[in-house]
């Protein structure tokens, strides 16, 4: 099927379609807003796009996005120093974080174990998480990897991987769907969960 549309307003279409949970349809509703949409508005977003990749970083110890070496959680104080919450991405640390359920440090592996995607523990950051466990102040790792088969295969390696060193693995109870995504999960749900948490053995 040919283009419809001819030079940039194709290529913008093509990239915008990129975007994950964007089709065709909707890329071509976005660009014909953002024709549409004053020079100002359009210039303030292409600012704030290059801004954030020039400006966001990873916090040097939980791996969440951050301007700074620390993210705001991980130079809170007043965060539970025992706990740690391992998601698969920094949009989990966004939804767990709504429920207001849980007050201690997150975790970000940066993906999921998927030998079908060529995807191995070595590809996470969990030997940055093992370096965490090893100063004794941990006393529970909460595993909020996704409700599917990558994020299962994910808890269970992390759990052989943890439980010989006599720290609590407990993992997100039901109430969220098999085969979802933590991001998608509204607060009373996932704050069940949270509240729900079982601890989980080799």
């Amino acid at each position: 099927m040919s283009n419809i549309y001819e030079g940039i307003v194709q290529d913008l279409i093509d990239e915008l379609a990129k975007l994950p949970g964007v089709g065709p349809k909707g890329a071509t509703r976005i660009a014909f807003h953002l024709l549409a949409t004053d020079n100002a508005d359009v210039t303030r977003l292409a600012t704030v796009l290059a801004e954030v990749k020039d400006k966001i970083k990873f916090c040097r110890t939980c791996h969440n996005v951050s301007q700074d070496e620390l993210c705001r959680i991980c130079a809170d104080t007043r965060r539970d120093e025992t706990s740690i919450c391992v998601v698969e991405e920094p949009k989990d640390v966004l939804a767990v974080e709504r429920t207001r359920e849980f007050r201690g440090r997150y975790h970000v592996l940066g993906g999921a174990i998927s030998p079908i995607d060529g995807i191995g523990p070595d590809d996470l950051r969990v030997t940055e998480l093992m370096t965490r466990l090893s100063d004794n102040t941990i006393t529970e790792i909460i595993l909020a990897t996704d409700p599917n088969l990558e994020g299962e295969a994910t808890a269970t390696y992390l759990t052989r991987l943890i439980s010989p060193l006599g720290i609590k693995v407990t993992r997100l109870a039901s109430g969220l769907p098999v085969g979802g995504d933590l991001e998608y999960a509204d607060e009373i749900t996932l704050g069940r969960a949270f509240e729900g948490r079982r601890q989980v053995s080799p």
